[in-house]
């Protein structure tokens, strides 16, 4: 199955109006220049020959699409009907299914495996195109830190992607959930994730054909079994500018808190847009706190805006530090990375580090193997607080997360003025 790689254009886009609360309703139209795209993906393509599962390091892109195409009826017999009790989460798109593949008919020894299932919602605003982006860019990118989409379906008005199972669910549920089903993630395993991610997004910006992911946020950061963090969710992902440009110009859309400023102010999309965001996780990695919470006291909702000063001093920073780390961290690293999250928070995207020189950042931290350990100094006002903190279970692989009605949602779209 070949998928068109050649210009933007082959990517659809989106647009919509900018939701003034963190629960509002999403509008979205779709440009012209998806028109063509249905002769770009086959409904009756064969699952390629190659296996796609040799592994590269670096990543690649692969020349052509390796996706198996699912028909409706195996992945009803995969989720057992797309029963109740296999939901794992629901989005914007529609809802997450786990489910068994049954390999018997490919496989020796009749093994199988655990997927996740995304089935489009026929309510959905943002399906159709999301759906597109996501196997066109996913069906083609190869890389450990990213997710790995396996097949879709695509019959009559039915629209489904199948990916990997990841088995930690979420960063977004380790960090923020509560709960006996979720526990903290230590120093180590956090800076692990963080460096995963960064070489994820590192990849998308140093391919042949640059990516602009566009929503990098918490949960979106996939985890396995091992913690290894994986990037998911392709559907607001575009192609960078070309080589005499310095960004691309775009309708506004992706994730209030995490978008960068320029980007929500006037448009521009540059590659170090997606720095920004990255920025703010490494914020929420070291203080577990959401990058908005309208639940904060005034002052506090923007998680950024408010913590910035106690990022840019050792002793103040203690005051923000996840206190479920119980002080057992490394304070010179965690200083280190507060440094390099204000670095990625800079105002002006030339003023940004790149994926690549955060990735360096980020290692050198880790090589250096401070060893966790107590404060001396235990601040009696220390300013974090978890108990007010919405409950997340840790049961997703795709980005779910829970409103206040127990259902799970994705996170609000930014949308142009």
């Amino acid at each position: 199955m070949g998928i068109c790689w050649g210009s933007s254009a082959d990517i659809p886009t989106t647009t919509g109006q900018l939701s003034t609360g963190t629960t509002g309703q999403i509008s979205q139209t779709t440009s012209n220049n998806t028109s063509s795209w249905s002769s770009n993906i086959s409904r009756n393509s064969r699952f390629s020959a190659s296996s796609g599962d040799e592994v590269y390091p670096d990543g690649q892109i692969l020349p052509i699409a390796n996706l198996r195409i699912f028909t409706f009826a195996e992945l009803k017999v995969a989720t057992k009907n797309f029963r109740a009790d296999t939901v794992l989460g629901e989005g914007g798109f529609g809802k997450v299914f786990r489910g068994w593949l049954d390999e018997k008919a490919t496989s020796k020894n009749g093994s199988g495996s655990v997927i996740a299932v995304k089935k489009l919602n026929s309510e959905s605003l943002q399906g159709f195109e999301e759906w597109q982006s996501e196997v066109n860019f996913l069906g083609r990118l190869s890389h450990p830190n990213l997710v790995k989409l396996l097949g879709y379906c695509w019959e009559d008005k039915e629209l489904l992607l199948v990916y990997e199972f990841m088995q930690k669910g979420s960063l977004e549920n380790h960090l923020f959930g509560r709960g006996s089903s979720v526990q903290p993630l230590p120093w180590d395993i956090r800076l692990k994730i963080a460096i995963g991610a960064a070489r994820g997004l590192a990849f998308l910006h140093t391919s042949e054909k640059q990516v602009i992911y566009r929503d990098f946020k918490a949960s979106n950061i996939l985890l396995d079994g091992s913690y290894t963090a994986k990037i998911s969710d392709f559907g607001l992902a575009k192609l960078g500018p070309s080589a005499s440009q310095s960004h691309v110009t775009t309708r506004v859309m992706g994730t209030y808190g995490y978008a960068a400023p320029e980007y929500v102010a006037t448009g521009h999309l540059y590659v170090k847009s997606d720095v920004y965001g990255f920025g703010v996780v490494l914020v929420e990695i070291l203080t577990g706190l959401r990058a908005l919470d309208t639940n904060r006291p005034n002052g506090q909702h923007n998680l950024v805006d408010w913590v910035k000063p106690f990022l840019l001093n050792r002793r103040k920073l203690r005051n923000i530090i996840d206190s479920r780390f119980e002080g057992k961290y490394p304070s010179k690293a965690a200083f280190h990375i507060a440094q390099l999250a204000i670095n990625c928070l800079a105002a002006e995207p030339k003023q940004r580090p790149s994926m690549k020189e955060v990735i360096e950042n980020l290692e050198r931290i880790q090589a250096a193997n401070e060893n966790p350990k107590e404060p001396r100094i235990r601040s009696a006002d220390h300013v974090v607080h978890h108990q007010g903190q919405q409950a997340l279970h840790h049961r997703s692989p795709l980005n779910p997360k829970l409103d206040g009605s127990g259902t799970y949602q994705n996170s609000p779209l930014v949308r142009s003025l």
